[in-house]
């Protein structure tokens, strides 16, 4: 039996992984609603009305 070598190449690159580039859609998604709970809590604990649009701009 005479077998063909295997290209070790090959395995290399099986093995190699490229890692995370970015948060997964639920990650910022789970971050965008903390957000906004965390900014509606602060507008209830001062007291005094604020608009959404210029919360979320206040936050970014």
């Amino acid at each position: 039996m005479n077998r063909k070598p295997r290209n070790p190449l090959v395995a290399a690159a099986k093995f190699r992984r490229a890692g995370h580039h970015g948060k997964t859609t639920k990650a910022l998604r789970r971050a965008e609603t903390s957000t906004l709970v965390r900014l509606l809590k602060n507008v209830s604990r001062n007291g005094r009305e604020v608009s959404l649009s210029a919360a979320l701009a206040a936050a970014c």
